[in-house]
């Protein structure tokens, strides 16, 4: 550790101490938010617990009662690497770490993979109601990435054999990784395919995917942490819904009848109309934050396709 990144305030002594300076810290910088939290003082928290390795999900009383608990010095000098690392990289805090959380579950990650931050959580804890009206035996996680959406569906269907495809042998690599912490190797199988090409033959009950959909403006507007972030699981075209269209032509060769696929297309929502006119999709409902979510069943591409043949 060099002499920058190992020096620090010498007054900073307690928990409460250093997220203060931490906060300080983000604001002075002027970081973006929007990997994990949307706030200096809950990205502050999540730095300094993490470092000193205390749960992110206890309590707030017990949270507040180690406030004024002493930091050691190895224990500052992790911090200060941290810091550094979030202030003058601007890298994402979950790259520091190698630690986000989707569906209340902690999963790895690197920059292999981007940071899971989908609302598809809340569509998977409510068991996608009220789309499904039995469970699925067989589902599809289409560019699967780290294998969050993935190892969620499996908790949410402990009975269904899940496939999680990407095109990237790196982020399989890592979605790998996630499986087997969870020791879910007999339930979700990672496959290396280009959207559907190697998976001819095979037809699921559900279909989630959440593919690279940023637009093309988007992209270049993009803050310094998402630059972090591997660009080919981002960019999709000028309207950000080139691999969509993939999808949405392929995926009725791959869906059981009566079947229902949910896909995340972010901000490139605006451009569904124009691109897919006349495609009467649902588009989902959060209660806690989020959009860019839409539901189409097997039967509503079948026709569309079939009055839209190009």
């Amino acid at each position: 550790m060099n002499t920058k990144q190992s020096s620090h305030p010498s007054e900073l002594n307690s928990v409460l101490d250093w997220i203060r300076y931490s906060i300080s810290s983000f604001y002075k910088a002027g970081v973006f938010f929007g990997h994990g939290t949307d706030n200096e003082w809950d990205e502050a928290c999540s730095l300094v617990f993490q470092a000193l390795n205390l749960p992110l999900d206890m309590p707030i009383v017990r949270q507040e009662a180690l406030y004024q608990a002493k930091v050691t010095e190895a224990e500052k000098l992790t911090i200060v690497d941290w810091l550094q690392q979030r202030v003058e990289l601007q890298k994402p805090l979950p790259y520091i770490t190698n630690q986000a959380w989707f569906a209340g579950m902690p999963f790895y990650v690197d920059e292999r993979v981007l940071i899971p931050r989908s609302p598809f959580a809340e569509l998977i804890n409510k068991g996608f109601a009220p789309f499904l009206s039995t469970k699925p035996d067989n589902i599809l996680d289409l560019c699967t990435g780290g294998g969050c959406i993935a190892i969620a569906l499996a908790s949410q269907f402990p009975d269904a054999s899940i496939d999680a495809s990407d095109i990237d042998t790196d982020a399989l690599d890592v979605a790998s990784m996630n499986i087997h912490e969870y020791q879910l190797e007999q339930q979700v199988l990672p496959l290396q395919s280009d959207l559907f090409s190697a998976l001819e033959g095979q037809r699921y009950d559900l279909i989630v995917s959440n593919p690279p959909y940023v637009d093309a403006q988007d992209m270049a507007d993009l803050p310094d942490e998402f630059q972090h972030e591997p660009e080919h699981a981002l960019a999709a075209g000028d309207d950000g819904l080139d691999f969509v269209e993939i999808m949405l032509k392929q995926a009725p060769n791959h869906l059981h009848d009566g079947a229902w696929m949910f896909v995340e297309v972010g901000n490139s929502e605006v451009n569904m109309a124009s691109r897919f006119p006349g495609l009467q999709v649902t588009w989902c409902e959060f209660d806690l934050g989020g959009s860019g979510v839409f539901a189409v069943s097997k039967e509503t591409l079948v026709e569309y396709w079939n009055e839209n043949q190009h």
